[in-house]
């Protein structure tokens, strides 16, 4: 009777012990899973803002919320949309291969994907580069905006046309979607918005026909030129020969304060989006200004 009754408890014992195991393994189990980062919010981009400078000479903010927002134009159906490069351009882009591109930091081979002609970014593997530089040059781009709409303001298609890594046109998808001015399509971004808003629809092919004049300096460093702009977006202008304030900058006025070469890189933003480009070639143009002192 005693050895019945010892087994008992023993079997109770035991179911006991269980339970606290059980027990514990599911306190442990709850831990865990609080301890578990939670999925990170999408980022809200804001249309504008109200506590950044004053650009140089006017009455707006970098990027203010208040300053009207370019009109919209619709553009004509074709205008250098397919262009076929000038006998003395160069092909940065037929569709085929980066060989004329690396990684905007620490070189090395892009980490953008090629197909169907186009490239596109792979957002996180980082902007791309010209391995050549130029001067003063004309530049044809044709890019496309995600097809697919995810988000508003600047997370919605957003890319750059950089002369240097330092001196950005604008690419974003501008169609039907409220952001800050100078951060349209076409902006010289964070100093001039465009005359009018030309931009397609998501997913549609767009062309930009760009003239960059690249800042001088003189043997003393003093800035004797400063870098121009002239944009054509869609076969409409939105610039012409517009003076940049300095560099680009997000929330900041530029300046003229890094002093480089009178040759320079193009650069192709990662901003994370999935933007397309196609048909990019370049026409160096020389120092035009120089002509008229031969």
């Amino acid at each position: 009777m005693i050895s019945a009754l010892m087994k008992q408890i023993v079997s109770l014992l035991v179911v006991a012990a269980l339970c606290v195991v059980s027990f514990d393994a599911q306190a442990a189990d709850k831990k865990k899973a609080k301890k578990k980062k939670k999925p990170a919010a999408p980022k809200i981009y804001p249309t504008g803002y109200t506590d950044t400078p004053y650009l140089p000479g006017q009455k707006w903010r970098v990027h203010d919320d208040s300053r009207p927002r370019p009109p919209v134009v619709t553009s004509g159906g074709k205008f250098s949309d397919g262009a076929m490069a000038p006998s003395d351009a160069v092909v940065l882009f037929d569709g085929t291969d980066l060989k004329k591109w690396e990684k905007s930091r620490g070189g090395g081979d892009p980490g953008w994907k090629i197909e169907n002609g186009y490239m596109e970014v792979v957002g996180g593997t980082g902007s791309i580069q010209t391995k050549e530089k130029f001067g003063d040059m004309q530049v044809h781009v044709e890019f496309a905006t995600p097809g697919k709409i995810e988000m508003a303001s600047q997370g919605r298609g957003n890319s750059g046309v950089y002369f240097n890594g330092m001196y950005e046109v604008q690419i974003l998808d501008s169609y039907k979607n409220k952001s800050y001015a100078d951060g349209q399509a076409g902006a010289l971004y964070g100093q001039k918005p465009p005359r009018f808003n030309a931009a397609r629809g998501p997913g549609k092919w767009q062309t930009y026909d760009i003239i960059f004049e690249v800042p001088r300096w003189d043997e003393e460093q003093r800035l004797i030129k400063k870098a121009h702009v002239t944009v054509i977006h869609n076969g409409v202008v939105l610039h012409h020969r517009q003076p940049l304030i300095g560099t680009t900058g997000h929330k900041r006025v530029g300046n003229y304060n890094r002093v480089h070469e009178p040759e320079v890189f193009i650069q192709l933003q990662d901003h994370r989006n999935p933007t397309r480009f196609r048909n990019i070639w370049v026409r160096p143009l020389g120092d035009y200004d120089a002509l008229d002192k031969k």
